[in-house]
């Protein structure tokens, strides 16, 4: 469950409402529910991110979220905001910072940075933070609907 409060609204903006600077943002608070589930659905059950016991011997002193877990939020922030609804991912890179644990309220941000707006093509900057400190930064490149038809 997305935590609201904080929350850019859903929908769609189209290439040609879309500038470079715009930016759309979530918050949500990465519970053991959320990571279980990602376990589930991805098949990763690595006991870094299930089993307390393990994880504490490691360099990570506890347990801490799938960083494609993390990623996801950004892909929410994508899909559901900016561009938003009929948007087709392209590319993304990814550099994982530091760890996201169980009970951390992460706030995903995504900023345009570039646009070709001939190809509908959008260029975005992409992070994830944890009371300001970066945990997630990348850059994602995506195909934004357009009200022109092709």
């Amino acid at each position: 469950m997305l935590d609201n409060q904080g929350n850019d609204p859903r929908g769609t903006i189209c290439i040609e409402d879309i500038e470079i600077g715009m930016s759309r943002s979530l918050r949500k608070i990465i519970t053991d529910r959320d990571i279980e589930l990602f376990a589930e659905v991805s098949t990763d059950h690595n006991p870094v991110h299930l089993d307390d016991e393990y994880a504490q011997d490691t360099i990570f002193e506890g347990r801490i979220a799938h960083g494609m877990l993390t990623a996801g939020l950004i892909s929410a922030v994508i899909g559901e905001q900016l561009p938003g609804h009929g948007t087709v991912y392209l590319g993304q890179n990814l550099k994982f910072l530091a760890p996201v644990r169980p009970g951390d309220m992460v706030e995903a941000i995504v900023t345009v940075t570039d646009m070709d707006i001939a190809k509908r093509r959008v260029t975005m900057d992409t992070h994830c933070e944890i009371d300001g400190k970066k945990v997630l930064k990348g850059e994602a490149v995506v195909l934004a609907p357009s009200r022109k038809f092709d």
